[in-house]
């Protein structure tokens, strides 16, 4: 409408003048008058000067428009020229709701904006963002508190702390995650994004202290070990204690003293030699216990080799085939791909599938189905797993969350430390043992290698 109406009004002119023209012409050629042709060819000079003022007008009007987006000055009004007529009124009409929208919206965003660095202090995780430059964006209070570096300002003042975090972080990939203990009362847990701002590439860098974390962590599992430590001993000494009594009372009242020396009665003899037995059985058991704590607490590093998953599951079955055949159960091997390579320690890996494979066959002793499923899946860059899967009774709940626990067991014999020992290589291999179980159907223990 506005343009239609600029048309218009540049239509309208362009016509005065033309006929302003000819009628000076008319009047000079036919007519033989020379004043009022003149005076006329001086208004059509006016009116093309009107004309380019009134054209001009839009284009400066358009100009300053365009200048206050690109700069983002909305302060500016159009209004001054409203009288000049109907077309430059609806221009500064719209021009105005323009600016007021692009006032509004720049508001919006800045309330927005603030809101954001409202969230991003009052966070617990620290906050860091840097460019290719090193140049420090966006840094939080919890970062600051974390981090305690005065006049942070570039990347490369983590140095200021811990010169290996600086170069840590600088070799992280977009997406990774790490954890870096800095000092005493400080363990990070760092994780690294990348995204692009402004034209720029930035990274973001967020920071999570979990030593108090640790530290808890590392308190209950002292007192668990401390109440299974207490369990075991006070199993075995109680029993000790109490016999050493009852041998002491036979001695008093069964023994009696001849010229020769002590003699005893037989009954006495034969509850002595008893008790002594019991007292020698639970020693041993609790010499047993202590080995088992020590295998615990002293797994060697790994000495990893490459070689084929064929080659290791074939060495697992010929240790395992007497033990199997005698309980009658069979193995079922899959390994896809075929020639699917393991990077490990054969020694400790070996120990864990003849655990699991143990358990595993035990559970069958009173099933109709008696196979064992050992399976290797490679997941390209994500490495490979292992599987161990059995139809036993399978183990219920309560269990599930404490079978990795240090001598905890469900069985009647057994120190409770093997699957506690399996974890425990499987994490110095950077990788993990996990189990699903589903009672009365199937039990399935993973490896995962990556």
């Amino acid at each position: 409408m506005v343009y239609k109406r600029f048309s218009f009004g540049v239509g309208l002119r362009i016509t005065g003048i033309i006929l302003n023209i000819y009628l000076a012409l008319w009047l000079y050629y036919s007519q033989d008058l020379w004043l009022a042709p003149a005076i006329l060819g001086l208004i059509a000079v006016l009116q093309i000067g009107e004309l380019i003022y009134y054209v001009n007008s839009i284009n400066h009007k358009l100009a300053r428009f365009l200048d206050s987006i690109r700069y983002a000055d909305f302060s500016s009004s159009f209004t001054s020229d409203s009288k000049m007529g109907n077309s430059f009124r609806e221009v500064n009409t719209s021009f105005n709701e323009v600016m007021e929208v692009f006032k509004q919206t720049r508001a919006e965003k800045e309330e927005q904006m603030l809101f954001l660095q409202v969230i991003i202090q009052h966070i617990n995780t620290g906050i860091i963002s840097f460019n290719d430059a090193g140049k420090i964006g966006v840094i939080n209070n919890a970062a600051k508190h974390l981090l305690q570096i005065p006049q942070f300002r570039d990347i490369t003042d983590l140095g200021k702390l811990s010169p290996k975090l600086l170069e840590d972080v600088m070799e992280m990939k977009p997406g990774q995650r790490i954890s870096k203990k800095v000092n005493l009362s400080l363990h990070l847990i760092i994780q690294s994004t990348s995204l692009k701002m402004g034209g720029q590439s930035w990274t973001l860098l967020s920071l999570q202290n979990i030593n108090a974390e640790l530290q808890s962590n590392e308190l209950e599992a002292w007192q668990n070990l401390t109440k299974v430590l207490r369990h075991e001993i006070m199993n075995s000494i109680t029993p000790i204690s109490s016999l050493v009594e009852s041998l002491r009372t036979i001695l008093d009242e069964d023994s009696y003293v001849q010229q020769e020396g002590f003699l005893i009665k037989r009954d006495g003899f034969m509850d002595m030699q008893e008790g002594l037995d019991t007292i020698a059985n639970r020693s041993r058991g609790l010499v047993t216990f202590v080995n088992a704590y020590r295998d615990y607490t002293n797994i060697p590093t790994p000495k990893k080799v490459t070689m084929p998953v064929s080659e290791l599951f074939e060495n697992v079955h010929n240790l395992m085939r007497e033990e199997l055949k005698s309980a009658h159960v069979k193995i079922e091997t899959k390994i896809h791909p075929v020639d699917l390579e393991i990077h490990c320690d054969p020694d400790q890996i070996t120990m864990i599938l003849i655990n699991l494979l143990k358990n595993a066959s035990e559970s069958l002793q009173n099933q109709a189905d008696r196979t064992i499923w050992l399976s290797s899946i490679g997941q390209g860059d994500l490495g490979l797993m292992i599987q161990v899967e059995d139809s036993g009774p399978g183990i219920i709940p309560e269990a599930l969350e404490r079978i990795f626990v240090p001598f905890y067991t469900t069985k009647k014999t057994g120190s409770g430390i093997g699957l506690a020992i399996s974890r425990q290589i499987m994490n110095l291999h950077k990788g993990s043992l996990e189990v699903t179980s589903i009672p009365n159907e199937r039990t399935v223990f993973t490896m995962n290698f990556r």
